[in-house]
């Protein structure tokens, strides 16, 4: 059965430097640290890759492992994401990885979607877990 976990959350991103060898259209790295509020409580660190050209049109590829609690159950598990941008159009998919829940959410599936209004990062996790 599927659930659902909303809240928000807050992101810090640092950009990595790129090594002085690196091609000056490399894709940019940057770390991630977010703090989530809500129906899911825990941080996540991450690690994200994109590409953006000068017609706004570009991509982005991220991984976070999440620790945390939902529903009462602490454990962790990893997000993997995939986002375009085709001149400031956006598409993005945000799943849990099969596989990486750990502990108190060990066997987690489902799908995280993300909003974002004034500035502010919404997300509702459509998530399945199994009975303890």
């Amino acid at each position: 059965m599927m659930r659902n976990a909303r809240g928000t959350f807050d992101v810090v991103i640092t950009p990595v430097h790129p090594a002085a060898d690196a091609a000056p259209d490399a894709p940019g790295r940057m770390l991630l640290a977010k703090t989530f509020h809500g129906d899911l409580t825990g941080t996540a660190a991450g690690e994200m890759l994109g590409a953006l050209g000068p017609d706004r049109s570009g991509a982005y590829v991220a991984l976070d492992r999440v620790h945390g609690v939902i529903d009462g159950r602490e454990g962790a598990f990893t997000l993997v994401h995939r986002g375009l941008m085709d001149r400031g159009a956006q598409e993005l998919l945000i799943t849990i990885v099969p596989g990486s829940g750990a502990d108190g959410l060990a066997g987690i599936a489902g799908v995280f979607h993300l909003t974002i209004a004034d500035g502010v990062h919404h997300y509702d996790l459509e998530y399945s877990l199994p009975t303890p």
